[in-house]
């Protein structure tokens, strides 16, 4: 997603200040010349990048055992060239991986995460045309690799982490054709024009392969989200945090938008975007619609107190949708970088009398007094 991932990566860059002010990063353009596939590998140059995929999955076998799911790829700009190094450590990039898997029967959360240099043995992204788009090793104490390839169609990906118990291999292709998250793909962050990133998304992803949690390996079929977003600004100082939402209405139409929060908890800048069942595009405004948070959750890991229910209306489809997580402790608690935390969970879409309409994903960031994320924009 936008914002979001931008800051994540900010905040390892808080923790790993190696970045001078005076290199020179490419900054998105509104009219930048897109060029697929291409584009779905790494484009160098840039600050930040990454490759976000989340999903609803149930087992073949037994379609009531379901599971939510994400896989992210970040690749952390540390220079804009290789520093002339004699050095095999010598590198450019960092490449970071987060990977959950929500258990929705068993009612537990699991997340498992990598950071390594982008170097040979450790980590790294491929070229086009080969299939590799990103890779790196697996947690300590895990055999084998974290591989994200392009299948021609649509993407492929796998994780396994044996410590916590978690692993999918997953295989999509889209259901419906990509889409620009702003016009030509330049997503606005704040009302200065530098703060921006080159963005697009498949909203629909048909999904399957074989998933691992808790000793189990299931079969698996489903339906996945996708975005790819890449650029070097950050975001203003008085951004701490973030609630983005991706929503895949059963009527064919998906939904994004996100809203930035500043130091007083009021929205500092927000978008969004409508696609219809064929494939359309309508950009939302702030003004396009309304939300309202209308339960909380605290998590007796971090002590973070997020919004854990939502009442969404759409002004202009005169459409009201209650957004309900699946499962309450979503929350993302990494192991390597102890202050840095988040909440990403799967959620079920109602509409004002109940019925079910649709199922989607909710991030929310820069909740908690310990997070590195807003700290990291101060």
């Amino acid at each position: 997603m936008t914002f979001s991932k931008a800051t994540l990566l900010l905040s390892l860059l808080f923790v790993f200040p190696v970045i001078a002010a005076e290199l020179e990063w490419q900054a998105a353009q509104p009219e930048y010349a897109w060029s697929f596939p291409q584009d779905h590998w790494a484009r160098s140059g840039y600050r930040n990048e990454w490759w976000y995929f989340t999903g609803h999955l149930r087992s073949r076998e037994n379609p009531e055992r379901r599971f939510g799911y994400q896989f992210t790829f970040f690749r952390i700009g540390l220079r804009p060239e290789l520093p002339p190094l004699e050095s095999q450590w010598a590198t450019r990039n960092l490449i970071m991986g987060h990977a959950a898997i929500s258990d929705l029967e068993g009612k537990r959360h699991i997340f498992s995460e990598t950071l390594y240099r982008e170097v040979s043995f450790l980590g790294g992204f491929g070229s086009y045309p080969e299939s590799l788009i990103a890779w790196s090793r697996a947690p300590a104490g895990t055999a084998g690799t974290w591989e994200l390839h392009w299948n021609g169609e649509g993407f492929d990906f796998e994780m396994r982490d044996q410590v916590q118990g978690i692993a999918f291999q997953l295989s999509t292709h889209p259901l419906k054709p990509l889409v620009f998250q702003g016009p030509n793909g330049y997503s606005r962050t704040g009302e200065d024009s530098r703060a921006a990133s080159q963005y697009y998304s498949f909203t629909r992803l048909a999904t399957q392969g074989s998933l691992t949690v808790g000793g189990e390996t299931f079969q698996v079929e489903g339906e996945s989200w996708m975005d790819k977003e890449f650029g070097s600004n950050q975001l203003a100082e008085n951004q701490v945090g973030w609630d983005w939402f991706s929503l895949q209405l059963e009527d064919g139409r998906e939904v994004m938008f996100y809203h930035l929060r500043n130091q007083a908890g009021a929205t500092d800048f927000a978008r969004g975007t409508v696609v219809s069942e064929t494939g359309e595009v309508q950009y939302l405004k702030p003004e396009d619609w309304r939300i309202q948070s209308t339960q909380t959750w605290k998590s007796p890991e971090t002590g973070a107190q997020y919004p854990s229910r939502w009442r969404i209306t759409l002004v202009r489809d005169n459409l009201e949708l209650e957004i309900v997580p699946q499962l309450a402790n979503q929350e993302n608690r990494s192991r390597i970088l102890s202050d840095l935390y988040y909440w990403e969970g799967a959620v079920t879409i109602l509409s004002s009398s109940g019925e079910r309409l649709g199922q989607g994903y909710v991030e929310l960031a820069g909740y908690g007094t310990g997070n590195l994320l807003p700290s990291a924009l101060n």
